[in-house]
């Protein structure tokens, strides 16, 4: 089954090391999105990349960062996304956050496929293991 339609894309970047209450802010603003029933949250870890300061945070073995740049990406639906934005506000002292419309196609759910465990083989067939990505 394919679901599709209009979202919104919230992109926060941030530094590995910004801090929330002794913890990472990254960690903060995913727990937040969970409680607050967002689709989902991402953060991605960049290997090279400059802010606000212009210094360069890299992965270079030459010059080792300890601030390399992260993305917390955010996607669901308009309202909730700016429902969530004054959370930002609390948790964000340096960073920058986008905001843009995308068109979201997202794969859900399959069809049951002879030997995935639904008893629905025969003895003849041979039972076949599939790995969904996203279940246990």
């Amino acid at each position: 089954m394919k679901l599709s339609g209009p979202a919104r894309r919230l992109s926060i970047f941030i530094g590995e090391t910004d801090q929330y209450h002794h913890g990472p802010l990254y960690h903060e603003i995913v727990a937040r999105a969970k409680k607050a029933g967002l689709a989902g949250a991402s953060v991605f870890r960049g290997i090279e990349g400059f802010g606000a300061s212009s210094r360069v945070h890299t992965t270079r073995i030459l010059s080792l960062s300890e601030d390399l740049p992260l993305i917390v990406i955010i996607v669901d639906t308009a309202e909730k996304i700016d429902a969530f934005l004054p959370q930002l506000d609390e948790l964000i002292a340096e960073g920058l956050v986008i905001i843009d419309e995308v068109e979201v196609i997202k794969y859900v759910g399959r069809d049951p496929e002879p030997g995935d465990g639904t008893g629905s083989e025969t003895a003849a067939e041979p039972r076949r293991h599939h790995h969904l990505w996203g279940r246990s």
